[in-house]
Formats: structure tokens, C-alpha cells, sequence
């Protein structure tokens, strides 16, 4: 599908500069743009290359004043911020590609599933006994919707996901590949036999409207009640969210972080790669904390943290400066002791 410059322009609210009949069918980076492609400019750092790019098309700021001749062959379109007129256009490409409907040869729906209007469920996905579907929500192939659960309005589930059942889905909801919703907790008891039995989770998920879940997250299903995802959260790729968690809205989450039973997370919290928090905490709003950190106590609004068990960044940057320093502060001791010793046995042999 081709667009012209003065049609992108008119759909970001932009000005041509240029050819406006200009048309492309493709995007492209900016140092790797050819002929056909649209490409942008919001880095400084990429300045260079768009005196080189062989684009077609290029999305930059109102203020970008061109320090050298531009390739002739290349049309300029100015907005207000160049990042999120992109990121804008995304999105609309992404809908486009994902603008599928109806259900595919291969696929299973209960008979007392209810499905709204531009619903699409591809090959290979199995959707279950009085599920509901909101209009033009997407289940890609191989997904399972296990039986009861609830899924609003344009959320796309990509494919191999597995919700179970009673689980409830918000709008405009994204889970990427892989991801299992609703799966048990870790929850086990032990005997007098030092054997462990499993404690049934006969709990739910609720993901609220405007999440997106990351490539291979896991989001346990509660022992009883509800884990819950509030509005806005985004998890990353390899994520474990344990029974009972609760995360508040627009908290962000980086890949491999885990967080185990019954903690629950603010909104407008910060959470890097790799963070490990313990149950039954309460981390505040506004928290943010460094990756790799261990979290093991609760944390108060608007805390910084890192570190391994984590405390206060400021304490923390300190701290390292000295851990870096202590090879130094060995030497400089043995050294000491040497001079020491060495007085020691001068006072004791005039």
C-alpha cells in the first residue's frame, strides 16, 4: 500500500516540505533508508544521515534546519515532536497488518462462546465454553481461551498465548507470544513426610484496559480472589508474576524481573531487568528500582533503590565507590601494618 507525503502529513498534523505527491510503501532507519521508504529524524546523534539517507520520506521536528544540501530526491515532513509522529505511524501500520477478521479453518469455538463484530481467531486456537469476545479483538493461532473467560474490545492476542479460564481481559489490551495468563501459583505444603502437596489456586487474573504483556511473561492466577494488573502497566518479555500480585497502574517492568505471592506495587513505578522482590511486601507509588536489585523490605513512596539486598541509591553509589576502592584500601593497610610492625620491633632492639 503507498501513501503520499501530504497524506502522512495530514494524518500526524504535519507541514511538506517538498515533493507532496512523494509516495512510499515501506519503512525504513534512517541510515539504511531506500528509495520508497519514510524514515525519521530525533536524535542528534543521526543528524549525519539524513544528508545521506536514500529515503524517500523523512519525519523530522518543526526546528530542524538543515546544516547541508539534503538529497534532492528527499521530501521533509515537520511536526511538533518527530519520536511520537513515528511511533504514531507504527501503530497505524501495525493496524493494518493485524486488520484481519473472522474465524480461520483449523480453529475451535465453543458453541457458547459469544463473539463480537470484526472478532478474528486464527488456525490452531481453541477458544472455550462462554468465553466473551469484544468487537475487533484478535486471537491469533494456536492461543488458548480457556472456558469463562472474558476479553474486551480491540485487544490483540498474539499467538501461542494461553489465558485459563475465569480470567478477565480488559481493552485495547496487547499479550505478545507465549505468554501464559492464569497459570497455578507456586503454591505447595508440606507433610510430615517432608513431601510437598499442591495447594489448588481456584483464583483468576484481571489485566485491565491499556496493558501490554510481554513475549513469555507468566501471570499465576490467585489462590483465591484476583491477581490483578491495573490500568496501564506494561510488563516486559520473561516476566514471573506470582498468585495474588497486585501492580498498579502504568508501573513498567523490565525482562526477567520476578515477583513472588501476595506483594502488591504501586502505580508509577519504575522496576529495571533482572529485580527480584519477595511476598507479601508493599512497594508504595513512585518507587523506582535499579536492575538487579533484590527487594526484601517494603518500600516507602517514591523511593530510588539498588543493589542486592537493595537500599537507598544514594547510599548505594556511595557504598560502591568504596567496594571499587577496596583492593587499593588493602594494600594501603597491609602496607600500614608493615610500617607498624616495623616500629614495634626498632622500640624493642635499640
Amino acid at each position: 500500500m503507498k501513501f503520499t507525503a501530504q497524506q502522512i502529513a495530514g494524518m500526524l498534523g504535519g507541514s511538506v516540505s517538498g515533493n507532496p505527491d512523494a509516495e512510499v510503501s515501506g519503512l525504513a532507519k534512517i541510515e539504511e533508508g531506500v528509495s520508497g521508504t519514510l524514515t525519521f529524524l530525533s536524535n542528534p546523534a543521526y543528524t549525519q544521515y539524513i544528508y545521506t539517507t536514500g529515503a524517500t520520506v523523512a519525519i523530522v521536528n518543526n526546528d530542524f534546519n538543515p546544516e547541508q544540501t539534503l538529497p534532492s530526491t528527499l521530501t521533509l515532513i515537520r511536526v511538533a515532536d518527530a519520536r511520537q509522529a513515528f511511533a504514531k505511524l507504527l501503530e497505524a501500520y501495525m493496524n493494518i497488518r493485524n486488520n484481519k477478521t473472522g474465524i480461520e479453518q483449523g480453529a475451535f469455538v465453543a458453541s457458547t462462546a459469544k463473539l463480537g463484530e470484526g472478532v478474528y481467531v486464527g488456525a490452531g486456537a481453541y477458544v472455550g465454553e462462554h468465553v466473551e469476545i469484544g468487537n475487533n479483538t484478535k486471537i491469533f493461532p494456536g492461543c488458548f481461551v480457556g472456558d469463562m473467560v472474558k476479553i474486551g474490545a480491540k485487544t490483540t492476542v498474539y499467538a501461542g498465548v494461553k489465558i485459563y479460564a475465569d480470567c478477565i481481559i480488559g481493552d485495547d489490551v496487547i499479550i505478545q507470544a507465549g505468554a501464559v495468563i492464569g497459570g497455578d501459583g507456586f503454591g505447595f505444603q508440606p507433610n510430615s513426610e517432608n513431601n510437598y502437596s499442591k495447594v489448588p489456586h481456584i483464583g483468576n487474573v484481571i489485566i485491565e484496559d491499556h496493558v501490554e504483556i510481554g513475549a513469555n511473561t507468566t501471570i499465576d492466577k490467585a489462590t483465591l480472589g484476583s491477581t490483578i494488573i491495573r490500568k496501564g502497566v506494561k510488563l516486559d518479555n520473561l516476566i514471573q508474576i506470582a498468585h495474588n500480585v497486585e501492580i498498579g497502574e502504568n508501573t513498567v517492568i523490565a525482562s526477567q524481573s520476578g515477583v513472588a505471592g501476595s506483594t502488591k506495587i504501586g502505580k508509577n513505578c519504575l522496576i529495571g531487568g533482572q529485580v527480584g522482590i519477595i511476598g507479601h511486601l508493599t512497594i508504595a507509588d513512585g518507587v523506582k528500582i535499579a536492575a538487579q536489585s533484590g527487594i526484601g523490605q517494603n518500600l516507602a513512596e517514591n523511593e530510588i533503590v539498588q543493589g542486592s539486598p537493595a537500599f537507598g541509591i544514594g547510599d548505594y553509589k556511595r557504598s560502591y565507590v568504596m567496594f571499587r576502592a577496596l583492593p587499593q584500601l588493602s594494600s594501603k593497610i597491609k602496607d600500614l601494618e608493615k610500617e607498624i610492625q616495623s616500629l614495634k620491633n626498632n622500640s624493642t632492639h635499640p
